[in-house]
Order: structure tokens, then sequence, then C-alpha cells
């Protein structure tokens, strides 16, 4: 049944890669629309503690109705899952983060990339497998870079060599909290995936593909299942672990594979 919804969302997403794609929008600044919330503990579907809510055209990531956050890390996923593209979005953390949250993920948020299907996981997985493209800020204790890869249930090549280093930092420069970030990134497929912020080239590698030992997120099942070592597709998530983050422009341009 996995390995069915690997390809069924594959076809999907090729279904809308025309031979002159130009921008759409993956958030219509009105509702949820396209998107679908799993959070740790809560069947997926379910927006526990309305903590992804669409106001005044922005998508924001909020733990206003959090009695704690008791390890309920979050993700919206788009509906579809797509694999040559460029996505670009805007990006500000608001707020404090959640006490009860880990300390690491204060000023820390991100996105999803060709993460496995919302269906897939079981019901107290924190993170999808995936690729991260990491948001962070500066906390005033030394360099901070936005824009690193992290690598859930997954490993990539970075320079030629193939890695099992769970984060791999960018080029990025240290960014102040509490402002407007402009990111893209380009994903070729399974071939390489670049992150831009602020319209400068920070970080590449290749070929992203899961992890069979399953350091971080059990990926046996996924396997066993059907799934491909080398990832080529998947869904974009939105991520939610304590640290509240807003989230406007979301738009995505189909590449030629």
């Amino acid at each position: 049944m996995l390995a069915l919804r690997f390809s069924l969302c594959i076809l999907l997403a090729q279904g809308v890669f025309a031979e002159d794609s130009e921008w759409f929008s993956l958030f219509n600044g009105k509702d949820l629309s396209g998107w679908t919330p799993k959070i740790t503990g809560h069947p997926l579907g379910e927006n526990a503690h309305n903590t992804f809510r669409v106001e005044d055209g922005i998508l924001k990531c909020n733990y206003e109705d959090y009695p704690s956050f008791d390890k309920q890390f979050g993700h919206l996923y788009s509906n579809l899952a797509y694999s040559h593209y460029l996505l670009r979005l805007e990006y500000k953390f608001v707020g404090e983060m959640m006490p009860d949250a880990p300390h690491y993920v204060n000023l820390n948020s991100g996105i999803m990339l060709h993460a496995q299907p919302p269906q897939s996981l079981t019901l107290e997985q924190t993170f999808p497998a995936s690729i991260e493209f990491q948001f962070l800020a500066d906390e005033g204790k030394g360099p901070r870079p936005t824009g690193n890869v992290c690598t859930p249930g997954t490993n990539i090549e970075y320079e030629g060599e193939f890695t099992t280093q769970h984060i791999v930092k960018s080029s990025a420069e240290n960014l102040a909290p509490d402002q407007w970030v402009a990111i893209e990134v380009e994903v070729r497929g399974s071939e390489e995936i670049i992150h831009r912020v602020n319209g400068k080239e920070v970080l590449r590698y290749q070929k992203p593909q899961l992890d069979p030992k399953g350091r971080v997120i059990a990926t046996k099942a996924l396997l066993e299942a059907g799934a491909p070592l080398l990832l080529s597709h998947g869904h974009i998530a939105l991520q939610a672990e304590g640290q509240p983050v807003w989230f406007r422009n979301i738009r995505l341009k189909p590449l030629k594979p």
C-alpha cells in the first residue's frame, strides 16, 4: 500500500509539470486548503491546539492554545508530492519558544523536502523521513547560519562524498530574529538540491536518500514497503517544533526533469 501511495504521489506531481511552467501559489492566503497537518500523538488531519492558522494572509505556526508542548512536534504537509521544482517562501520568527520544548528549537524551524507521505507516519512519530532546509536566527552566542540541511532518516552526498552527518552547515550569515527572510530551494529529483537565502546560494548537495540504518528516523518500514533508496520526490512540509514562526508567499515553479 505504501509503495502505491509513493507511485500515486509522483504521478499527481508530474501532472502539473507543463512544458512552460510558471510560478503558482501553494498557499491561498485564506485557509489551509491544499495542506494536511500531522502532529505527534494526534491523528492525521487533526490540527491540534489550532497549531496552524491563517491570519491576515499569513500562515502562522502558533502555540497560544497549548497547555504545554509535551513533545507535540508537528508538520503541515502539501497534499501533493513534487520532484523537480523551485520553491520560494518567506519566513519570520515571532515570540518565544515553548518553555518545555527542547533547547535547540529556539529560533529554529524549517521546511521538509522529499518528505515521506504523511499517511505513512506512525501516531507517535516526531519527524518524517525527509531532507530539511533549516531556518535559524542569531541567539547572540556565535555563528548560527540559516539554510543548513538536516537529515532526519536520510543521508546525502556533499562535496563529492557520502555523509551520514545529521547537519551540514550553510555559508549564510547570522540573521537577526523578527525579520522576514526570503528563501529559495531548487530541487532536482534525486540529483541535486540547492539552498538560497535572500537571493544568494548558501549550500548545495546531491543524492538525497533514505538511511537504511535508521539513525534518526526508523526507515526500515519504508524500504520494506517498496520505497526506493534514492529520494526523487516527496511532500513539502512546514515545520512546527515549539518555536512560533510565520510563513507567507509560498510559491512553486515546476522544472523539467
